[in-house]
């Protein structure tokens, strides 16, 4: 029986874990209380810590929650009124995959005539990341963003994230998905006219500034969901698509990943240990603002769609 798992605020201002099984929504704390388990339920973050042992009795109690629904119902949550939090409270590091679908790949190579390939790794091209801070950049689902001041040219990017689930260090591709907790939406957010430093000569090293292109509040919402792993029989077979005011933009697939999920888990794995509650962003299909010149104004509302795993809303406000 498939569960997902969220965070929410409480009516007291607080966070609180919640289950996600079929169409009904529980508070965990609550549930566990119910059925006698001892689970650490205060936060996903400290489910994730010892997610080898807390994942089976959650996909337990799950089972028995859609098979007695009856019994939980002073539990249940009404999902319409719920107010969602970043259900990571103590996130680990953001890595962020740049130019990693083949589509985007064609799409910005078309835009701006440049010589893109489209097989890095036939030439010897490593995987290439960012980082994105933690705690500064999430946001939840329908959580309003403020537009950075002095930005004129704000992107959207649709984007399988990957949860860590245990530490990976030095993983082999054929055990890396082992190493994940599960999957959900992103949305990178991108203040595309901070990439470059016009006033700094093209030949300086200090031409390009990633911090401000890619990290500010807010820069990174994710959710609205935990999809555990075992509920995703393939990474690389998950229909992505992203809407800007009900219009979709972006609408593409995972197998266009031009490095799968274990190659960047493996690759990024052999130079640093990678812990639980750490977050993989795995690269934005075609469609982005930047291929046609076109970005965000206050007011738009982005949805993030990707097959199985829910729906991401954003408001730039």
């Amino acid at each position: 029986m498939k569960y997902q798992l969220f965070t929410y605020r409480t009516d007291v201002q607080s966070n609180a874990t919640g289950l996600l099984v079929g169409e009904y929504a529980y508070d965990l704390g609550q549930l566990v209380a119910k059925a006698g388990l001892e689970l650490p339920t205060a936060s996903i973050d400290t489910l994730l810590e010892s997610w080898e042992t807390t994942n089976p009795q959650l996909q337990k109690l799950a089972v028995a929650v859609f098979e007695a629904p009856a019994l939980y119902e002073s539990q249940r949550l009404d999902l319409a009124t719920l107010h969602f939090a970043p259900f990571l409270e103590r996130p680990g590091t953001i890595y962020c995959a740049g130019a990693n679908y083949r589509d985007h790949v064609e799409a910005m190579a078309r835009a701006f005539n440049m010589k893109l390939s489209l097989d890095p790794r036939s030439e010897g091209i490593a995987p290439w990341h960012f980082i994105k801070p933690g705690r500064g950049s999430l946001v939840a689902h329908k959580q309003a963003v403020d537009f950075p001041p002095g930005v004129r040219m704000l992107d959207w990017e649709a984007e399988l994230a990957v949860v860590i689930g245990k530490r990976a260090s030095r993983v082999s591709i054929e055990e890396a998905l082992d190493y994940v907790a599960g999957y959900t939406c992103a949305n990178d957010l991108s203040a595309r006219d901070r990439l470059r430093r016009e006033q700094v000569d093209p030949s300086s090293p200090f031409r390009f500034d990633w911090i401000g292109h890619k990290c500010f509040t807010g820069s990174c919402p994710l959710g609205p969901y935990l999809t555990p792993a075992q509920f995703v029989k393939d990474p690389e077979n998950l229909d992505i698509k992203l809407s800007r005011n009900g219009a979709w933009v972006q609408d593409s697939n995972t197998r266009n990943h031009m490095y799968g999920v274990a190659e960047q888990i493996s690759y990024l794995s052999q130079t640093i240990d990678l812990f639980p509650g750490d977050v993989l962003l795995t690269g934005t299909p075609a469609g982005v603002g930047m291929e046609s010149h076109t970005f965000l104004d206050r007011g738009d509302v982005l949805k993030v769609c990707i097959e199985g795993l829910g729906e991401l809303e954003t408001t730039i406000r």
